[in-house]
């Protein structure tokens, strides 16, 4: 499973977001991402690897990376194979919308073909993709960005959990939610979206669940939340202490084997997705392409 984090405060976002992918590190993952506003622009880094990588990638241009917004992941990858440019955030043609993403987008192909009929380019093999395309062109009524992701996510099929970020409106995060986990943490001036309890509670205690189907906007000093369907939901943020605390620590297992038995199913589909290819009858295994020559000639 993907790992999400989103951060948008007073201090500091990068350190802060990869302090956050690294408490996520436990689910697996093949490649990380990052991107940070600094108030007028977005600076965006990817890396095949482990975070570890990724914070070497950056430390040639850390200075670059000076902002309070921002958002992070960590990959497996499903559509496409283990690349930079498979990695995450991905981006639309005007590399103003950015998209961390957990989940399958099911008719992801045939919103290619039509978003492609309208003169968008896309770069990578994810299905992620047409995210931040769909996003774009909805925003071309000029319509808000949570419109936009309300509107986009309509057009999807499967699952997912998705942060967006905008260049152009940087005091703002936009979350959505449809059967991959996704939480708000409400914090002293800051709030923290993430795909696990681990990423958000270093952070703060004080916390709102996201629901299938509905649509978090983050601001600077409030949180709103509605449903597809633009309907506000009412939701206070609950404050998580002693059992509640570590129970969201280990995903509301009362201890770590328990949750690890329990995840067994899931930890092996991560381990074949994008891999095994049912429809195909082929199966595609990354790490042998770096060697395929040798192996062909042995």
């Amino acid at each position: 499973m993907c790992g999400i984090v989103g951060y948008l405060g007073k201090e500091q976002a990068l350190p802060i977001l990869l302090g956050g992918l690294k408490n996520l590190e436990y689910r697996g993952y093949d490649s990380a991402g990052v991107v940070v506003g600094d108030g007028r622009k977005a600076h965006a880094a990817k890396s095949v690897g482990r975070v570890s990588d990724l914070e070497s990638n950056l430390k040639g241009n850390a200075g670059v990376f000076k902002g309070t917004v921002g958002i992070a992941h960590t990959r497996w990858a499903t559509h496409g194979g283990v690349t930079e440019r498979n990695a995450h955030p991905q981006w639309d043609c005007g590399k103003n919308i950015y998209v961390v993403h957990n989940g399958i987008v099911e008719n992801f192909k045939e919103i290619k073909a039509a978003l492609r009929k309208r003169g968008h380019k896309f770069v990578s093999e994810t299905d992620t993709e047409v995210f931040p395309h769909l996003i774009e062109e909805e925003r071309k009524t000029e319509i808000s960005l949570e419109e936009a992701v309300r509107r986009a996510v309509r057009r999807v099929r499967g699952t997912y959990g998705i942060v967006v970020f905008d260049a152009r409106e940087q005091g703002k995060l936009v979350g959505a939610r449809n059967f991959s986990p996704l939480m708000l943490g409400v914090g002293a001036g800051e709030f923290v979206i993430g795909s696990d309890a681990n990423a958000v509670l270093t952070r703060t205690n004080k916390v709102v669940y996201m629901k299938n189907g509905e649509v978090a906007v983050v601001a600077p000093d409030s949180y709103r939340i509605v449903n597809v369907e633009n309907e506000l939901i009412e939701r206070r943020s609950e404050t998580l202490e002693g059992k509640d605390l570590a129970l969201a620590r280990k995903g509301g297992y009362p201890h770590f084997m328990l949750k690890e038995i329990c995840e067994q199913p899931e930890a092996i589909e991560n381990s074949i997705r994008g891999r095994l290819l049912p429809g195909r009858g082929e199966a595609v295994l990354g790490g042998l392409r770096e060697v395929e020559k040798d192996l062909r000639a042995a």
